[in-house]
């Protein structure tokens, strides 16, 4: 089970910490990624941890603003989120892939969480 919370409204240039704690029995076994979807698009990828911790995939659209990093004493993963911009508004979800490494593998997560809502506005 993976629980997202942490979302919220912010103004364009801020910055938000979203988590994601699993209730897993190896989370660290577990690649990590978030996903978003934005009203009226499809969900789609932001970034990925792999199982290992060794390597970080990142959309170009967030790469140098956002930042995956995980607890694995508090089976949490965390999303740094800073310079936000309006177009980064949607509802982000947290996934896990057992034993993913790659990009493609981490891309087709085993489980999904329930989503946290992201504003960016003035």
């Amino acid at each position: 089970q993976l629980q997202a919370s942490g979302g919220g409204l912010v103004q364009p240039g801020g910055s938000l910490r979203p988590s994601c704690a699993a209730s897993v029995r190896t989370f660290s076994s577990y690649a990590m990624a978030w996903f978003r979807q934005a009203p009226g698009k499809e969900r789609e990828f932001v970034v990925g941890m792999s199982w290992t911790g060794n390597s970080a995939y990142y959309a170009d659209s967030v790469k140098d603003r956002f930042t995956i990093s995980k607890d694995l004493a508090k089976q949490t993963v965390y999303l740094q989120m800073n310079s936000l911009k309006p177009e980064d508004t949607a509802v982000y979800y947290c996934a896990a892939k057992l034993y993913g490494m790659t990009s493609a593998t981490i891309r087709t997560p085993d489980y999904w969480g329930q989503g946290t809502q992201v504003t960016v506005s003035s």
